[in-house]
């Protein structure tokens, strides 16, 4: 049994290096009454995810894995109840919303980022990359007590081959910082803008908005051009020139204008409901990512899942590639003290929905 896990870890971890993983984007939106909503994607188009949702009780113990897939690193105990969003295994949270408000995800950043080498000495101190949302989720309330907590483990990746992630984190107060780990050093960002995608560093990618100020919401104002006049085709105009292709850097950017010039909602769930709105348009077909006819996997989509958070509220939202309905857990409405572990598929059936109109 364990041998067959571990080539499942191995072949889940090095499938995570291939180029379509890497295709994550976040936003945050604040609701007129200040309530804070981060919104966010996640992609991979070689294969299906197996994505679940995992409800995880105050006092469940799990252990981290370990270089090689051995589940003997870390024990780690939730002092908190939480919900996440998993990847091919259960254990493998990739975002998720705590009972205290605590928000954490990772995006994937693959050729920046580098662990510390791994120490066998230190492998009960030692937290897998992936698993590190599901360590945060269970122990902490706020981003300082991460920040703190952080300095007591080891972060290692399951297999050498696989990209490296970064993180976003975020609380009830509103603040959001981006952890990174460049040369096995820890950095963490104070993400005020509330955009995050991938590769290049979260540092880059801020400066590099700086390359698209002549953008602004609208249309250009109609101009000569010597004998002739030059008008705008139509509205929209003074975003001409933002990147419109898959890549970070571009979806980092076209991210950071959609949101800013959003209009704010009235409530929370407007606002969650304008977070889906805003990430249609970074929904990536799956054929974009492969040479043509090369398509791996007849899954309907790249973007597997979208999902947004509203942490004041305890309520964590998503939809699918086979489902685009908004479902919602709501946490307060859960006993995690009660309450059993449990990881159930997002889609028990794999087939978007289609309702027939009945006309009179």
């Amino acid at each position: 049994m364990m041998k067959k896990l571990l080539i499942l870890l191995i072949v889940a971890a090095a499938a995570f290096q291939h180029q379509t993983i890497e295709a994550c984007t976040g936003i945050t939106l604040t609701a007129k009454d200040g309530t804070p909503i981060l919104a966010r994607t996640i992609e991979w188009g070689g294969s299906e995810l197996n994505s679940q949702y995992v409800v995880v009780p105050r006092g469940y113990k799990q252990y981290s894995y370990l270089p090689g897939g051995r589940l003997s690193g870390k024990e780690f105990i939730a002092h908190y109840g939480y919900i996440g969003f998993a990847v091919e295994q259960k254990e493998f949270v990739a975002e998720g919303l705590n009972e205290a408000g605590l928000s954490a995800g990772l995006f994937y950043f693959p050729g920046y980022g580098k662990y510390e080498d791994y120490n066998e000495a230190q492998s009960a101190s030692t937290v897998a990359d992936l698993q590190l949302v599901s360590w945060m989720l269970g122990n902490f309330a706020t981003i300082d007590e991460v920040k703190e907590g952080i300095k007591a483990i080891h972060v290692a990746g399951v297999d050498p081959r696989a990209s490296t992630v970064h993180w976003r984190i975020a609380d009830v107060s509103g603040r959001q910082v981006v952890l990174e780990i460049v040369e096995g050093k820890l950095h963490f960002y104070e993400n005020r803008l509330g955009v995050l995608t991938n590769s290049p560093g979260f540092e880059w990618q801020i400066t590099n908005l700086n390359n698209y100020v002549n953008l602004f919401p609208g249309a250009a104002e109609s101009k000569p051009l010597g004998d002739i006049q030059l008008a705008p085709f139509g509205s929209g105009s003074g975003f001409l020139g933002i990147p419109g292709d898959v890549t970070p850097p571009s979806r980092f950017v076209r991210a950071a204008f959609y949101q800013s010039t959003a209009p704010k909602q009235d409530t929370a769930l407007g606002t969650v409901l304008q977070g889906f709105q805003i990430l249609n348009n970074f929904d990536i077909p799956v054929g974009i990512e492969f040479p043509l006819g090369q398509v791996p996997a007849p899954i309907p989509s790249a973007t597997q899942w979208t999902s947004a958070t509203d942490m004041t509220n305890r309520i964590i939202y998503y939809r699918t590639m086979y489902n685009s309905a908004i479902r919602s857990i709501d946490l307060r409405g859960i006993d995690f003290v009660n309450i059993k572990y449990s990881a159930v598929p997002l889609d028990e059936t794999k087939q978007q929905p289609v309702v027939s109109v009945k006309v009179n």
